[in-house]
């Protein structure tokens, strides 16, 4: 049985988190979170405490299992709302920021003999 979690609004751009979202997507959790603790990127904290939200959503609803032999089924990484910010400019001009954030959607489910 599988069990989800989810990341909303995290501010920073879809295309950052994605980095880090294809690596651990099809890994074991162990290994996932074991990446992740160790990696210098800023997305890695908020993937980290998601892919461990989403083991303990698995353990409440699979009370006595194991969780050895949970993998990241699915992970993807979809943008949210960005914020339009003004930035002075040369002669009077100015420049449009955008400040991007994202949605993340992480779902575990233990590897079975078929997968």
């Amino acid at each position: 049985m599988e069990a989800a979690a989810r990341l909303r609004n995290y501010p920073t751009s879809p295309r950052k988190m994605r980095l880090l979202a294809d690596v651990i997507r099809g890994m074991e959790v162990s290994k996932a979170v074991n990446f992740l603790k160790y990696n210098a990127q800023h997305s890695s904290i908020p993937l980290e405490k998601l892919l461990l939200s989403a083991v303990a959503n698995w353990k409440v609803k699979n009370e006595g299992a194991d969780e050895g032999s949970l993998y990241v089924k699915t992970i993807f990484v979809d943008g949210a709302r960005t914020i339009k910010r003004m930035m002075p400019a040369p002669q009077g001009r100015a420049y449009r920021k955008l400040k991007r954030s994202n949605h993340v959607t992480l779902i575990v489910d233990e590897k079975t003999s078929n997968n």
